[in-house]
């Protein structure tokens, strides 16, 4: 409760300008009915018989209510205009503090994020609603307060009996409010839960289209959907009725304070102490002082929601940041453009070498990850990491990146320690090409770029091979690529994602099995270009995740891994006489190799 308040304070501050503004225009909306209930309470005095009749008088009054009912309407409606602007400020102020840490804080982000981008999205529009909503309520408090306060002093001066009576239902309803509260966030935190479920699955099933409609399993994907979707049903179910009940409970307070005004009432005004007007202005002010209860409730009821979205929110960024991180001012504009971004800050510290000590990563889900492996880098070298499936090729040059949280060991980098890779090992010391390629739904040049000026853009096309692919397509560099490059082969898209990394002329490229969608011919070309480049626009050194005998046979150093350990390293020759887990791994390259060779005799390639 403590983090969520602590974010709702803080919003309403980061531009506090436009929220007192806000305020003060919402303020009066509150206020304003106080002067109807005392135009009702003159006018019904005036036409019973409390006061001389005159129908003039009775016309000026009418007249003035509804002045005064105009007057509140259109403050209304400027009020919500200007407030939405706060809103909205508040909103991106939260998403662009989480997107700033999944991308720049210290610490692995995938560490922390969940495994369906579709359930971060839910977050960062349902958990970040239900903060600025919490926030938001502060001014209709603050109206609610005045006009209560206001009233019941009005209200006491014409009746302290009918007045107490009046107030205690509403009492009532905000010590049910607070009883409710863990009950509240329990089930609100259950239906956030599965409504991202729901949304992360839609989000994989557009994605895997392919893959459903080649395995015939439309029918059972869309059971699994109806199968989410029921759990969601019932989890938002129970949590609106949670809600709603609250709201009953408050709507039920108000017609029972106004039963009882008019029982206690009715025995006063045959006693002459209480007025025709009088009865006018409490039920005119009842349903306006249920707005008191109504509002604490709903803050109340709103804490424990706010409470799981602070921690759902909070869970997306690095483990050393908390809510007052969440909720830092970092500047939104609307009416302005926002400064430009700073330069890519220069590297004052060229590569000479990178060694890892001792390094050790262990997987949650219980898999090898990698134990103690020890590896030193060079500049200018080419190091190969090779080994069986799931030996720890991936992870090893994963945590050298500080893409995954190291159990042990360290890394340095020209002997210095780095502290944490993740924001180290980025452009321009180090760049990564993944196993698993990701391009944007947008132009061929906009997936390289990423926003960067395109000095070498062209240079980096030829080094990955595919300056004669460029020249084929009619639009060029403007090719719209499609979702995750869908309308490229599979070979343009490993190979358009190393030359996004080669366009960032890295001190240090780091390639994880590039050519697993490579023909024999196309990787040799690859790797010869960046070879020969070096030091003349290509990276000076390579760490390479491969079993392709173009990449092993070109190494300075080979690593061999097995089991998440280091069973050999050298060169290849020593290598094939002292270590029997390569060996192992170069007949079977060498069978794989020659069956893509179409020269190859197809009897023997049935084998």
């Amino acid at each position: 409760m403590r983090a969520a308040l602590l974010v709702a304070v803080r919003l309403t501050g980061f531009d506090l300008r436009r929220y007192l503004i806000g305020a003060l225009l919402w303020l009066p909306v509150s206020v304003i009915p106080l002067a109807g209930g005392l135009l009702l309470r003159a006018l019904f005095d005036h036409i019973s018989g409390q006061r001389a009749a005159a129908l003039e008088v009775s016309l000026w009054l009418c007249a003035a209510f509804v002045g005064v009912e105009l007057v509140r309407g259109a403050v209304l409606v400027v009020a919500f205009t200007y407030g939405v602007y706060w809103w909205d400020a508040a909103a991106t102020l939260l998403r662009a503090n989480v997107l700033r840490s999944v991308m720049t804080a210290r610490g692995p982000a995938a560490a922390r994020l969940p495994h369906a981008p579709g359930e971060s999205v839910g977050r960062l529009r349902d958990d970040v609603s239900d903060l600025v909503e919490l926030a938001d309520e502060s001014v209709p408090l603050a109206g609610a307060l005045l006009f209560g306060g206001a009233a019941v002093a009005i209200m006491v001066s014409i009746d302290p009996l009918i007045t107490l009576v009046l107030v205690l239902p509403m009492i009532g309803i905000g010590v049910l409010s607070r009883l409710m509260n863990e009950v509240v966030r329990r089930l609100h935190q259950r239906a956030r839960t599965l409504g991202a479920a729901v949304t992360a699955y839609v989000g994989e099933m557009f994605g895997a289209v392919l893959a459903i409609k080649t395995a015939g399993a439309e029918e059972a994907v869309l059971e699994r959907l109806r199968l989410h979707n029921s759990r969601r049903r019932a989890a938002a179910v129970k949590d609106g009725m949670a809600t709603d009940l609250l709201g009953a409970a408050t709507a039920a307070s108000v017609e029972v304070s106004i039963g009882l005004v008019l029982l206690l009432s009715a025995a006063a005004m045959r006693r002459g102490e209480f007025t025709v007007g009088d009865l006018a202005l409490f039920t005119s002010y009842v349903g306006w002082l249920a707005a008191l209860p109504r509002t604490v409730g709903g803050i109340l009821y709103r804490l424990p929601q706010a409470a799981v979205a602070t921690e759902r929110l909070t869970g997306l960024m690095a483990g050393h940041e908390d809510a007052a991180d969440l909720s830092r001012s970092s500047g939104v504009w609307f009416h302005r453009e926002p400064p430009p971004a700073g330069p890519v800050p220069d590297r004052a510290d060229p590569l000479e070498v990178v060694e890892i000590r001792g390094l050790s990563v262990r997987h949650a889900g219980g898999g090898h990850g990698v134990r103690e492996v020890d590896l030193t880098v060079r500049r200018g070298s080419f190091t190969v990491v090779t080994g069986a499936v799931g030996s720890g090729k991936t992870t090893l040059v994963r945590a050298l990146l500080g893409l995954v949280p190291l159990t042990g060991g360290t890394i340095a980098w020209n002997g210095v320690r780095v502290e944490d890779p993740g924001t180290f090992m980025v452009p321009p010391r180090a760049a990564y090409v993944s196993q698993v390629p990701r391009l944007f739904s947008a132009s061929l040049r906009e997936n390289l770029l990423l926003g960067r000026p395109d000095d070498h853009l062209a240079g980096a096309l030829r080094l990955a091979a595919f300056d004669e692919d460029l020249a084929g397509m009619p639009d060029g560099a403007a090719t719209v690529v499609g979702p995750r490059g869908v309308r490229l082969s599979g070979g343009q898209v490993q190979r358009a994602t190393a030359a996004r990394a080669l366009v960032r002329a890295p001190e240090l490229l780091v390639v994880d099995d590039l050519s697993s969608a490579l023909d024999v011919e196309t990787e040799l070309l690859l790797w010869d270009r960046i070879a020969a480049a070096g030091d003349g626009g290509g990276p000076a050194t390579l760490v390479v995740v491969s079993h392709r005998k173009a990449a092993l046979e070109r190494a300075d150093q080979i690593i061999v891994l097995d089991r998440g350990r280091v069973a050999g390293r050298g060169r290849l020759s020593e290598l094939l006489d002292g270590c029997a887990e390569m060996r192992r791994l170069w007949s079977e390259e060498l069978f794989s190799e020659a069956e893509e060779d179409p020269h190859y005799p197809a009897g023997r390639r049935s084998r």
